[in-house]
């Protein structure tokens, strides 16, 4: 069904209960769409969503209503409306979807290319830099509160990897400096949730460019972080992040890919690409999706399973 913005304003009116899920192993862009959408809601409605997401990146704890979100997923009562955000398909979704199969209407809103309007309601713009973006444009700006604008600016600068990415267009930039009016920190969300990193995080970092191979005539570079590492480490999922996007900068190169294992001949497959392979048309091959220049999966198989696999689909796009 298509989506429209006043019925959808009045279905969240008119709503007893509201819950909000964003994807499995949730980053920025999902993470501040789901708590500044919760927050503009509870601002201008007088209702308080539940935000369900599997796991809430330290980093993203200041945020308003962080507090209050959910990292399990009870039964309850079915909710009267609930909101998928940042999540193309039900695999994404991950235990919320028993939400979504018992909840009384929904609602998707979403920018990945690979979207699968999966719900009864769908908002879906692959031309959004963020789904944080696509929130904004949804709401009044005069009901916009500090705590709202700070989720969504953080949604907008981890999606855009702080304006740099391809997808920055000038709406997002517009977008942006309309949330900092609102009294946003940008130094403190850039530096505090993007850039700053644990001992941990740069000692991960650095193993992963130390071991990292180039292949195909310098244009791929990869790294693998298998179980061991894993465990001698602790490592977290939040402790990988950054990695594949240090890996991209890498002169020459025109696509990173960073696997992790997840159990044996299991791997978490991070794509990123600059100018020429869509990396999300490779990952919807192997069950993943994303976006053209960002993309993910997971995939069976030995360590060099995976990486042939990946890079024979990246050469006969090269």
């Amino acid at each position: 069904m298509a989506f429209d913005k006043q019925t959808f304003w009045e279905d969240i009116s008119a709503a007893g209960t509201i819950g909000i899920a964003g994807h499995i192993r949730p980053d920025g862009d999902c993470v501040g769409s789901a708590l500044g959408l919760a927050c503009y809601i509870r601002d201008n409605f007088g209702k308080d969503p539940i935000v369900f997401l599997e796991d809430l990146p330290a980093a993203f704890a200041f945020l308003e209503g962080a507090d209050k979100v959910l990292t399990g997923f009870p039964s309850s009562e079915p909710f009267d409306l609930f909101i998928a955000v940042d999540c193309g398909d039900e695999g994404r979704l991950g235990k919320a979807m028993n939400y979504v199969k018992e909840a009384r209407k929904t609602y998707c809103i979403d920018h990945h290319a690979t979207s699968t309007g999966f719900l009864e309601n769908n908002l879906v713009k692959p031309e959004a830099a963020a789904t944080a973006q696509i929130i904004y444009t949804l709401c009044d700006d005069k009901g916009i509160s500090k705590g709202c604008a700070e989720a969504l600016y953080l949604g907008i600068v981890h999606d855009t990897g702080v304006f740099k990415h391809s997808c920055t267009t000038r709406e997002t930039m517009e977008v942006a400096g309309a949330l900092l009016d609102h009294g946003v920190s940008s130094s403190r969300i850039i530096d505090g949730t993007f850039f700053e990193k644990t001992y941990l995080q740069n000692q991960i970092l650095g193993r992963c460019l130390m071991e990292s191979i180039l292949c195909l005539d310098g244009r791929v570079i990869f790294s693998a972080i298998d179980r061991k590492t894993i465990n001698f480490y602790g490592l977290g999922p939040a402790d990988t992040e950054g990695i594949i996007d240090q890996l991209r900068v890498t002169k020459g190169v025109e696509v990173a890919i960073l696997i992790r294992e997840l159990t044996p001949r299991s791997w978490r497959v991070s794509m990123r690409s600059c100018e020429i392979v869509d990396v999300a048309k490779i990952c919807t091959l192997f069950g993943g999706g994303g976006h053209v220049r960002a993309a993910g999966a997971t995939m069976s198989g030995s360590r060099r399973d995976v990486i042939n696999n990946l890079t024979a689909e990246i050469e006969k796009q090269l």
